[in-house]
């Protein structure tokens, strides 16, 4: 079966998004990418701009759960009446 063919059996009610606000959100996401948006080229392909950011969250994931366990260390490290201390609960209150 064509794709075309099952694009035509989408479920009534269901938008499709063109082709057109691919290429829009495709081009947004590579601004968004530090390792992309630094490239000196400007025509990058859709699938390397989907994978770059696919590995930039997974990135990002990594380093919150890297800075989630130091700030776990250091409050545990830290005497829980310190302006230290204080200084921390205060941020994550926010």
């Amino acid at each position: 079966m064509s794709s075309r063919r099952s694009r035509s059996r989408q479920t009534p009610g269901v938008s499709r998004i063109s082709d057109d606000q691919i290429v829009d959100l495709v081009s947004k996401l590579q601004q968004l990418i530090p390792e992309i948006r630094s490239s000196r080229s400007d025509k990058v392909s859709a699938s390397k701009v989907l994978q770059e950011t696919c590995n930039y969250i997974r990135r990002l994931h990594k380093e919150v759960d890297d800075l989630s366990d130091r700030l776990s260390q250091l409050l545990a490290s830290t005497d829980s009446d310190s302006a230290q201390a204080a200084i921390i609960r205060s941020l994550l209150m926010e």
